[in-house]
């Protein structure tokens, strides 16, 4: 259990220094039109997610997650972001989700952001303490209307079982297994087969790292429609890039 003094730095605590949003298209390669847009933490100078997440300590995660969730919410609205809203958590910053999300929820409500286009993205390069918190976590997030993904599938810690605990609604595939997808034997036989899993678990398959056509058509060509990339557009620091579609 976290002391009073970690929870109320987790619910009112400023942000461990100052942050911006920047924004990326996924889009539907299908249909040819914008499907979401992911929050991407920068520096109020323009640095790198990972130069700030280095100066971040440990003592500071809670506030620093509860930011970042505030700042993509007010800052999608006052950009009028159409389609979906898809943000990354850190699971070790959640204490206890139904507490964690009060500031979400209020600032959601504020702004008059529907829950429903929200989708909470956890990274499964994050190696999670206690994998149970984590099913707790999605599960809570679940009940209160938000959608779900498991970001960079392929590549961390979690993998197969935690899709066999809980089945989010999205599902990233690991840049690193798409690229070069289209000139590569034994990428198209993983993502073919994890393509067909998901389809069995009625869970959506999202390629990202996409940065050719031949890379794009490949995917495709497996199922996948739902893409994200430099293709179709980098991301923009307080805006919303409008996508290009090859």
């Amino acid at each position: 259990m976290a002391s009073q003094t970690t929870c109320g730095a987790c619910r009112d605590g400023q942000p461990p220094l100052p942050i911006r949003m920047a924004f990326q298209p996924i889009v539907d390669v299908a249909e040819r039109r914008l499907f979401a847009h992911e929050a991407l933490v920068r520096g109020e100078d323009g640095a790198s997610a990972a130069q700030v997440l280095e100066a971040i300590t440990p003592e500071r995660l809670y506030a620093f997650d509860q930011a970042c969730r505030v700042a993509a919410i007010e800052s999608a609205a006052a950009l009028d972001l159409p389609g979906r809203l898809s943000i990354n958590f850190l699971p070790n910053a959640v204490y206890e989700p139904e507490n964690c999300i009060r500031r979400t929820l209020a600032t959601a409500r504020r702004v008059g952001w529907p829950l429903e286009r929200i989708v909470f993205e956890v990274a499964e390069r994050e190696r999670v303490a206690a994998p149970e918190h984590l099913l707790d976590i999605l599960g809570s997030y679940r009940s209160k209307g938000f959608l779900t993904a498991i970001d960079d599938f392929g590549a961390g810690f979690a993998g197969l079982n935690l899709l066999a605990d809980f089945q989010p609604d999205f599902v990233k595939l690991d840049m690193g297994l798409v690229r070069g997808l289209d000139g590569s034997r034994s990428r198209r036989a993983i993502v073919a087969h994890v393509a067909r899993l998901c389809a069995e678990l009625d869970v959506q398959v999202i390629g990202e790292g996409v940065e050719t056509a031949d890379e794009s058509q490949a995917l495709r060509d497996l199922g996948i429609v739902l893409q994200q990339g430099y293709l179709f557009a980098r991301p923009a620091l307080g805006a919303a890039p409008v996508p290009r579609f090859p």
